[in-house]
This record gives structure tokens, C-alpha cells and sequence, in this order.
């Protein structure tokens, strides 16, 4: 069992950077791969970023090359996304998950309560 707390949200203009963080807790939390995905009002939740369990492999969607960064600290059971360059299309509420290193809502097994990212213009 894992459970995920993110923080980090808030408003930001356009250009601008913030840092989410996703604190994990339980004895399993190593053995996962990580992920944030995002969901804005009235579409599907999406994949951003994934870490694999040890950090050695990550995995973005193509709207975020370049300016995301995802990390993760095991022994702190933390996982970082790093978001730079934002634009208004970023706005969303962003979910850290825990699961298989995978890109799909579906291969994920525990996921945190979000935290809102809001980019205006």
C-alpha cells in the first residue's frame, strides 16, 4: 500500500516555473515506477511524465519535452516534476500516481489527491 500527497500548485504566468512534489509513504513505495498525469475541466485525464523505480528511465508526453523534468528521491520517498516554460494549456490539476512505467491512467495503482496548477496569460 502507498499513499501520495502532492503539493506545489498555485498561479503562475505564462513563462513561468513551479515545482510539484508528490511525498510517498509506505515500505513499497521504492519498488514502483512514478508518474504525473493531469486532467483539465471536462477532458480525460492525461499522461505528463513517468520515473522508473530506481530514477534510471523517464518518459514524457510529447507536450512537455523540454520542459518538464521528472526526479525522484527514494530515500525520501519524493518524486519531483520540475515544469518549466509554462503556458495556459498546462493549466490542470496534476495527480502523482504509483504503478508500472507505463503512459495509461489504467496501469497505475495508487494516485494522490492533485493539486491544482493554474497559468494565466
Amino acid at each position: 500500500q502507498v499513499q501520495l500527497v502532492e503539493s506545489g500548485g498555485g498561479l503562475v504566468q505564462r513563462g513561468g516555473s513551479l515545482t510539484l512534489a508528490c511525498e510517498g509513504s509506505g515500505r513499497t513505495f521504492s519498488s514502483y515506477a512514478m508518474a504525473w498525469f493531469r486532467q483539465a475541466p471536462g477532458k480525460e485525464r492525461e499522461f505528463v511524465a513517468a520515473v522508473s523505480w530506481n530514477g534510471g528511465s523517464t518518459d514524457y508526453a510529447d507536450a512537455v519535452k523540454g520542459r518538464f523534468t521528472i526526479s525522484r528521491d527514494n530515500a525520501r520517498k519524493i518524486v519531483v516534476l520540475q515544469m518549466n516554460s509554462l503556458k495556459p494549456e498546462d493549466s490542470a490539476v496534476y495527480y502523482c500516481a504509483a504503478g508500472d512505467y507505463k503512459d495509461s491512467v489504467e496501469e497505475y495503482d495508487y494516485w494522490g489527491q492533485g493539486t491544482k496548477v493554474t497559468v494565466s496569460t
